[in-house]
């Protein structure tokens, strides 16, 4: 009976995920007690756009998570651009939609894209993968690798972006729409657009997908989606007015923790409200968020152009010099365009005992013009980020538990 009653309490708590008043002091005490880390920040937090959410998480004597929810100017009315962190539900997504069709094989089938509207590329070949052809599988690996734009791409045009919107929706993260492409300049009736796509398995046609077309808009209206005095046209040329992120890509710290608790822990969840994955497919994702690049074979990424922290931005800054603790592993996504550096994250020390996630957003973009690749990152950002995680780490160090967690469904072999 006491278990039962846990259970209700727990999902019940985790349906609203955020809906408790969050603690509001905490963060601020920690990143005022290291003026040394984070004084610059403090001094002009509006400036630098600073929000987090950082979550406790305690366990139950059966190993279940109860969370505690602390954050800092967290706003999610106020816009930044999510730059890669849309990846992450858009490649949850596609497995969902591989699952629904009930084609055996066909995450590891391949995948050729076609093209049948202006601008859409092919693709029928990928030398990163061990076949020498693109799968689903392998565009997965590549996210969560070192969060390749065109997988990402890829994974956007299986699923197509009705269905993305349509399933945020399922899954209560209304203040998130995902309406583009990355890195191709994607926008306006070319987004509505996406690919026609054939699996194939051992040359044999397993499924084809026509060309969809998404009919619908996505408003939304949320304070500083007009951002700095100028920016770099498709001409390169300099225009002394805002940039308009209006028709851009949305999603809010608080949507992406949930995504991220959702993933890590579905029990938490109601099950009308869990990923419809595969114990497989958590597997693969657990694993490849984890895993550093230079871990990886097929797809292969090398020293010096990768390094471990390469995507790596809590804890580690994504400092190509950095030692790695062989104790800790991250299970993160990050983000990073217009001089905006997010990082959303499950860090945890297994010889320690210690689990949290932290999600943050901070942005520096000195003279005020986008798209000049003049930003901040690793004198400002990176720095915050490096160290906001490893303080938060020292804190959970000393915090007490009643119970330690069992944290052996996160160990894999890389």
């Amino acid at each position: 009976m006491l278990r039962k009653f846990l259970l209700a309490a727990l999902i019940f708590a985790s349906s609203a995920v955020f809906a408790q008043q969050a603690d509001t002091v905490l963060l601020k005490q920690l990143l005022e007690a290291h003026p040394e880390y984070f004084n610059g920040i403090l001094m002009h937090p509006q400036h630098n756009e600073v929000q987090i959410i950082y979550t406790q998480i305690n366990r139950y004597k059966n190993n279940s998570p109860h969370f505690k929810t602390y954050t800092y100017r967290l706003n999610p009315q106020h816009y930044f651009y999510p730059a890669s962190t849309v990846k992450l539900p858009t490649l949850i997504f596609a497995l969902e939609k591989a699952n629904r069709l009930h084609t055996k094989g066909l995450k590891n089938a391949e995948m050729l894209t076609d093209s049948a509207w202006a601008g859409q590329t092919k693709v029928d070949a990928d030398t990163s993968s061990a076949t020498g052809k693109p799968s689903m599988i392998n565009y997965i690996k590549k996210i969560l690798l070192v969060s390749d734009n065109d997988a990402y791409n890829r994974l956007y045009e299986f699923v197509g972006r009705k269905e993305i919107n349509e399933k945020l929706k399922k899954y209560h993260l209304d203040g998130t729409r995902i309406v583009g492409r990355l890195a191709i300049g994607d926008g306006c009736e070319n987004a509505k657009h996406t690919n026609p796509i054939k699996f194939y398995e051992h040359g044999k046609l397993v499924y084809k997908m026509p060309a969809q077309y998404d009919d619908r808009d996505y408003p939304m209206q949320l304070e500083n989606m007009l951002q700095g005095k100028g920016y770099i046209d498709r001409n390169n040329q300099l225009v002394m007015q805002p940039f308009d992120f209006s028709q851009l890509n949305v999603y809010p710290l608080t949507d992406q923790q949930k995504v991220l608790r959702m993933l890590l822990f579905p029990e938490a969840f109601p099950i009308d409200q869990r990923f419809d994955l595969t114990e497989d497919d958590y597997k693969i994702i657990y694993k490849y968020m984890s895993m550093y690049p230079t871990e990886s074979r097929h797809p292969d990424y090398p020293q010096p152009e990768y390094y471990p922290a390469y995507c790596k931005f809590l804890f580690y800054g994504s400092d190509s010099l950095a030692v790695i603790n062989p104790d800790i592993r991250i299970f993160n996504k990050v983000g990073d365009s217009y001089g905006y550096n997010i990082d959303n994250a499950y860090i945890v020390d297994f010889k320690n005992h210690v689990e949290f996630m932290l999600t943050t957003v901070i942005q520096s973009n000195e003279d005020g013009i986008y798209n000049d690749n003049k930003y901040e990152y690793k004198t400002v950002c990176l720095p915050f980020l490096k160290h906001l995680a490893e303080v938060i780490y020292q804190e959970e160090l000393k915090r007490p538990k009643k119970y330690k967690p069992v944290l052996s469904k996160f160990k894999f072999s890389y």
